[in-house]
């Protein structure tokens, strides 16, 4: 099954033509993955994402949703078929050249991955540091992404001092800092209440309006039916449903 996701909310090409020439973000052609145990977390998926869509991908928990945004940022590599990200395939990048590639995916957790240690500021500068940029750029970036995310006032907090929706606006503005075109969330709302849940998606629907290429999985098909985005759904691995 191929899916091609178009965005009704946020395309604003003037014609079709235009839409149909819109640059494919993520391809999945005939991707398998098979854990050394024999499991099968997916089977023969087949999926395409245009530049600047939103998707989201349900499923329940253990139905290979997870697996498939780790195949899209090199954490696992397909057992047969290709995945191509960016026009990169990614099944066969290594080492530095995979490490270029994922400075263009932003990439949000559930469990949010922040320092303890470190500032809200610092946990979404490191990333920055990380890739050389100067300390005038690192600045330069800091304000407005912190204000985009409502954490501006919270900058120079510890993650403790934090509500479990505030870390996770920290985790997506460590994702966005650097202006990633790809952003990849595996379930951003997991663990938050269903008012820090949909500031979370109302925050990743302002991104996407300003062009990134959102890819959300989640479990919560309540927060789902609120948005008007195209949705897969994954079971037992496999791409089954497909809802524009």
């Amino acid at each position: 099954m191929t899916v091609v996701t178009p965005n009704t909310t946020t395309d604003k090409s003037p014609n079709l033509q235009e839409r149909e020439n819109t640059a494919v973000m993520v391809q999945l052609q005939s991707v398998t993955k098979t854990y050394a145990n024999g499991s099968n977390a997916l089977l023969d998926v087949n999926l395409e994402v245009k530049q600047g869509n939103f998707l989201f991908i349900t499923g329940p928990s253990g139905s290979g949703k997870s697996t498939l945004l780790k195949l899209l940022y090199g954490e696992e590599l397909a057992t047969q078929g290709t995945v191509i990200v960016d026009r990169c395939n990614i099944t066969s990048l290594r080492g530095d050249r995979l490490s270029l590639l994922r400075r263009r995916i932003g990439i949000v957790f559930q469990d949010y991955k922040l320092i303890p240690q470190r500032t809200v500021a610092e946990n979404v500068t490191v990333v920055l540091q990380a890739q050389g940029y100067t300390r005038k750029e690192i600045q330069r970036r800091l304000e407005p992404t912190l204000k985009l995310v409502g954490l501006l006032t919270k900058s120079e907090c510890f993650p403790d001092q934090l509500s479990g929706g505030e870390q996770q606006r920290v985790s997506i503005a460590r994702a966005i800092v650097a202006t990633p075109p790809l952003l990849l969330a595996d379930e951003p709302t997991g663990n938050l209440d269903p008012d820090n849940s949909w500031q979370v998606i109302q925050i990743l629907q302002k991104l996407n309006s300003f062009g990134a290429t959102v890819i959300v999985t989640t479990h919560d098909e309540q927060l789902v039916r609120r948005c008007n985005h195209p949705i897969v759904q994954v079971n037992n691995g496999r791409l089954c449903q497909y809802y524009s």
